[in-house]
């Protein structure tokens, strides 16, 4: 499944807005981008209608072009940026799904990352974001985690060593970071296991995750540099859940594992 997002109108409308009072006032593109802190080619994406304006450029917009108030007025038709469909599809099963199994073998896994570590992920996208989706991506991030407080779901989680080893931000959010999988992992519904290094079969191909839903079918998903997948048909879902049960019969213990990690958050 491979998905392109429409270009929304009102990021078209607002961006010619801007154009328009840009060119009006005879302010280059240049000295918009560097008032707003972007680059020039922000800016032009902004314009062309393919990226979504920031509240933030447009009120350094509205003031340097002496809009008086008319570019700033479009912020409430500027809705929250919507994931592509099949993150949405994503989303949506798993608030349902009663068991989930994954595999990230670089990340800590979404729902079991802190705050500060999913700023820094979401933060590092490249391109990069504007600050306004990534607060958004965050929160988004955040809102979901709670369906592990949900005792009667079951979450089984296998996390390489890289992802445990390496910090996307400083040592000391990393540490956090390792001391939230901790606490997380005394859930009864949790279980969190860790691959070591050591060229397994199939651990670096990359993510997975097996969603069971409520009437007991299976979904798997994987995400990729470009793009991502969300299939329902039986043998994929069936090929994703053998290689998920590899990984686990691989991976230390949930006690080992958690060990582990107590290691690796207690060391200087």
């Amino acid at each position: 499944m491979t998905y392109t997002r429409p270009r929304p109108m009102a990021w078209q409308y607002c961006g010619e807005q801007i154009k328009l009072w840009r060119n009006l006032a005879g302010v280059s593109r240049e000295t918009l981008a560097k008032e707003a802190g972007y680059g020039c080619e922000t800016i032009a994406s902004v314009e062309q209608g393919r990226r979504r304006p920031a509240v933030h450029l447009l009120r350094i917009a509205d003031q340097l072009c002496g809009a008086k108030g008319l570019l700033r007025a479009a912020e409430k038709y500027l809705e929250p940026e919507q994931p592509p469909e099949h993150s949405q599809d994503y989303m949506q099963y798993e608030t349902e799904a009663i068991a989930i199994s994954s595999y990230q073998p670089l990340i800590i896994p979404g729902l079991l990352q802190t705050e500060e570590y999913a700023q820094a992920q979401i933060g590092n996208h490249w391109p990069p974001l504007d600050e306004q989706t990534v607060e958004e991506r965050v929160a988004n991030r955040m809102k979901r985690q709670a369906v592990l407080d949900d005792q009667t779901r079951v979450f089984n989680y296998v996390i390489g060593e890289p992802a445990l080893r390496f910090p996307v931000a400083s040592q000391e959010q990393h540490q956090r970071q390792l001391r939230h999988l901790l606490a997380v992992g005394e859930r009864r519904n949790v279980t969190i296991q860790t691959l070591r290094f050591g060229g397994v079969p199939g651990g670096n191909d990359g993510s997975l995750i097996l969603l069971e839903t409520p009437e007991h079918k299976y979904l798997a998903y994987q995400e990729g540099q470009l793009g991502a997948t969300l299939t329902a048909d039986p043998s994929r879902a069936s090929k994703a859940a053998q290689r998920l049960a590899r990984l686990a019969q691989l991976a230390m213990s949930p006690a080992e594992s958690i060990r582990f990690i107590k290691e690796l958050a207690d060391a200087q």
